[in-house]
């Protein structure tokens, strides 16, 4: 309970809501990797809509989900839709996050075991944002959003992209919770 008070002390320094403030602008939205889900990738034979058979949010995830979501909260974010991988470590994330409810959009679906996908999948999300018409709260992997924005993604970190017409991407902020 300590360390869930102290996190939420460390992120309510000044300024940490302006810098969200960017989300109120055209074509700007939140893209997350999902939180904490021990190792890399999945186990062999994973099936899709079998929780068990997959990589999952440990305590710290769900945690650090639940955290990240109550900070956007406190920094008064608000999403036209969440939309999430059908991955279940991204569903939880995103519902654990409790900002809305929890639409499956495969296009943020991983692509990590299929690199050959990646450019039609990035494609596809960049058609989402670009038809959006308010800011989305985007949950989804790594390999995902290295591929859209060519940063780097930690678990848990949430990015604020702003999408140009011509479907180049930005990272304007970036929100980590530690778990």
């Amino acid at each position: 309970m300590w360390k869930l008070l102290i996190i939420l002390l460390a992120l309510a320094v000044p300024g940490r809501a302006a810098d969200l403030a960017a989300l109120a602008q055209p074509g700007t939205h939140l893209i997350v990797r999902h939180a904490l889900a021990p190792g890399t990738g999945d186990p062999d034979g994973f099936t899709l809509r079998d929780c068990a058979t997959q990589r999952n949010l440990d305590a710290r995830g769900r945690t650090q989900a639940a955290v990240l979501g109550a900070t956007l909260r406190a920094a008064g974010a608000r999403f036209d839709a969440v939309l999430s991988s059908q991955w279940c470590r991204c569903l939880e994330t995103a519902r654990l996050m409790a900002l809305g409810p929890v639409t499956e959009e495969p296009a943020l679906n991983s692509f990590f075991g299929d690199r050959a996908r990646g450019p039609a999948q990035t494609r596809a999300l960049r058609e989402v944002l670009l038809a959006a018409e308010g800011p989305l709260l985007l949950v989804t992997h790594q390999v995902n959003i290295t591929a859209l924005t060519g940063r780097g993604v930690r678990s848990g970190e949430a990015f604020v992209i702003r999408i140009a017409p011509d479907g180049a991407v930005t990272v304007m902020e970036s929100v980590l919770v530690d778990p």
